[in-house]
């Protein structure tokens, strides 16, 4: 048998092997977050890293090409940190685990979900500063910190979020003035209150960081 043909008969053995390759990725970065989380009401007992993919574990939903979209986490009493393994979910959409006990910051790498539309981190103990890495969220619409113990200036680079249709990042501990460019423009002042925030940037007067 040729090299040509043998070629011909693997190449198909190889694509029908992807997919679940790439899904068994994912399946890998949940499995690490789990590992991070202590979950006392057994709401991740379904995730067996064991299985082909994580498309039958409760709380994850995939599309019709087993790539996971979507993360539903919010208010499962978990606790624990989250780790740069979930920057490899490359096809998530929404990402929910608001009302918890996550501590620690925020990975640098959820900046790599290029296609995620909704972010809810709010009601967890979440510290650090909001990473500068969040301008690479193109599709970004829904962006909820609030009520965490963030800390130092929002980053300006989020102005050039122009997807972006709600921001909260309220009940923190930020500081620095608000930006006024790109959807800044139009978030109300409640989105940012209860901060150390100086107010509106006021360009050329005062120090963007000022107060920090």
């Amino acid at each position: 048998m040729g090299l040509f043909s043998l070629s011909c008969l693997l190449l198909p053995i190889f694509l029908s092997l992807s997919p679940a390759l790439s899904t068994n990725s994912e399946g890998n970065a949940l499995h690490a977050l789990r590992t991070r989380l202590s979950d006392p009401n057994n709401v991740l007992q379904s995730w067996d890293p064991t299985l082909v993919n994580p498309c039958t574990w409760f709380h994850v939903t995939c599309d019709t090409n087993n790539h996971v979209i979507r993360l539903d986490l919010g208010n499962s009493n978990v606790s624990g940190t989250l780790g740069p393994e979930l920057g490899q979910l490359k096809h998530l959409r929404y990402l929910e685990l608001y009302m918890n006990g996550l501590v620690g910051k925020i990975p640098k790498e959820l900046g790599n979900l290029k296609k995620l539309v909704s972010m809810d981190l709010y009601g967890n103990k979440l510290e650090g500063q909001i990473p500068k890495a969040f301008a690479k969220l193109k599709s970004l619409r829904f962006l909820r910190l609030n009520n965490n113990k963030l800390t130092g200036p929002i980053p300006k680079e989020l102005t050039t979020l122009s997807n972006l249709k709600v921001l909260d990042v309220s009940n923190n501990a930020l500081c620095g003035t608000i930006p006024v460019d790109g959807p800044f423009a139009s978030f109300p002042m409640e989105s940012f209150e209860n901060n150390r925030l100086s107010g509106p940037e006021l360009k050329g007067l005062v120090p963007y960081d000022f107060g920090c």
